[in-house]
């Protein structure tokens, strides 16, 4: 029988003292430059950015809001995947972030997403590959499983680097890779245009 070291609401205490957090999802409304959006990001050092039920709400109340107020949504997204302490409830948060981004989608407001090293799990099989525009930065591990898992299951010897930001641009899976330095600019020019506003 499998025992935890330490119990889950104990863990959740370190690391909101840690962190200065309550959980792993920030939500703002803002300004990125002069144009107006919610930006959501993961704090990767609460429980390795994992996704659990505050999570998945957290985002979902963040596009409600963008869509209230008319505005796009970006996340930065930093995960190990979906929280194991909460079981099938933290799974349910990939249903939960996907239809709250197709709300958005259907309200014709656009969602960036940015792909930071590393994010992974249920994360980047939900919210994190849904953007109208899928940003990556450099040399960032995107995928939902790791290498020699996945080279485990299907028993082939799987390319160096497939999981990586550059092999992902390469193969149609992200549309850009960034530098940290240059998102703030490109994203602002980025919502601009799916917006049809002039560039700021």
């Amino acid at each position: 029988k499998f025992r935890a070291g330490k119990r889950y609401k104990d863990l959740l205490a370190q690391d909101q003292k840690a962190t200065g957090e309550k959980d792993a999802l920030i939500v703002l409304m803002g300004r990125v430059k002069s144009v107006p959006l919610v930006a959501a990001a993961f704090e990767s050092r609460f429980r390795l950015g994992s996704m659990g039920s505050v999570v998945g709400e957290r985002f979902a109340r963040g596009a409600t809001a963008a869509i209230e107020h008319g505005v796009p949504m970006v996340c930065f997204s930093a995960s190990g995947g979906a929280r194991m302490q909460e079981g099938v409830f933290a799974l349910m948060q990939m249903a939960k972030t996907s239809s709250a981004l197709a709300r958005l989608g259907e309200a014709g407001l656009p969602f960036i997403s940015v792909l930071t090293d590393p994010t992974t799990g249920g994360v980047s099989a939900s919210l994190g590959m849904l953007g109208d525009i899928n940003i990556a930065e450099p040399n960032a591990l995107i995928g939902f499983a790791g290498p020699r898992v996945i080279e485990q299951t299907v028993k082939e010897t799987l390319p160096e680097g497939f999981q990586r930001s550059e092999f992902l641009l390469a193969h149609g899976t992200v549309d850009l890779i960034i530098d940290r330095r240059e998102m703030r600019d490109r994203i602002a020019n980025l919502l601009a245009m799916l917006k049809h506003q002039p560039t700021p």
